[in-house]
Parts: C-alpha cells; structure tokens; sequence
C-alpha cells in the first residue's frame, strides 16, 4: 500500500502482495550472506521484509527503533518530493516536528556504530527504508543523492564493511 496523500503515513502500513512476494524472492540470497543477525526498523513493512529471511536462517527479529524511517514531518503531497529535494539542498533543516536530514545522518552512523560493536565482524541483515539507508550510506563515506534515491530498487540489498 502506498501512504495516501493529505494523510500521514502509518508505521502499521503494510507491504503490497508484490512487496511480500518480492520479499519471499529474496530469501535464498540473503541466506547465502550467512547473518549472524537479523535487525529492522519497527515500520512494519520493514519487518515484513526481512521476517522471511530470518525464519528460513532460524534467527530472531529484532526491532531497532534507530533504524526507522526519517521522521520527515511532511504529509505525503503532490509537491512531496519537491520538499524532499529541499531537504536534501539544505540538510540541516527540519519541517515542521519532523528531523533534519542532518539529524537522520547522525541517527544512521550511530546505528552503523551499535551495529558494528554489538556485531564485530560478523554479517547482519538489517532491514530499513530508502531515505535511511541513504543517509547511512552518506554516513559511512558512500555517494547518495535524490537521484540515487529514486533510483534505488525496492527491495534493494547493499553490502556494506565499516
């Protein structure tokens, strides 16, 4: 389900039938990673995506509420990606009760930094979303853009070593 324009989103929405598919579909690749752990944002469609892969590898779920989404402040709107493009333009600022893309930054590289101490070198499947795993990537050092964010498959995977 997409979030509905006016409304703000839900952290119950769900993944569509092609989004729990596509999740099913990647079992035997992010099996073949070996996790020693199985971390996701608590929004549910979060979860949904990588509960399969943990219960084909036996392991727990756990929620890390770190790993959410970016807490924008914006309600989706036909002018929703126009607000984004200024967010991303000018990183410190925030809408309205929403964080900065400067704060999700920082809430991303000391997920990154929990994760790399709780898992020292060890494989951890995390499950997240778009805009926050953009900025663990800007985070950890990598390129990330708006363009690479609509660019971005869903579900996507990245490997990444700190």
């Amino acid at each position: 389900m997409l979030p509905e324009f006016g409304v703000p989103d839900s952290d119950e929405r769900p993944l569509k039938l092609e989004g729990l598919a596509s999740a099913r579909d990647l079992v035997p690749r992010l099996v073949g990673y070996a996790p020693v752990a199985v971390l996701s944002s608590p929004l549910l469609r979060a979860v949904q995506t990588v509960t399969p892969a943990a219960e084909a590898l036996g392991l727990d779920m756990v929620t890390w509420p770190e790993l959410r989404e970016w807490r924008s402040g914006l309600v989706p709107s036909a002018d929703f990606v126009a607000q984004c493009l200024h967010s991303w333009a000018n990183p410190g600022s925030a809408h309205g009760d929403g964080e900065s893309l400067d704060e999700l930054t920082a809430r991303a590289d000391k997920a990154l930094a929990r994760i790399a101490e709780e898992y020292p070198d060890a494989t951890v499947l995390v499950g997240s979303h778009g805009m926050f795993v953009s900025r663990a990537l800007l985070a950890a050092g990598h390129h990330a853009d708006m363009k690479f964010l609509h660019a971005m498959p869903m579900p996507a995977i990245y490997e990444m070593t700190r």
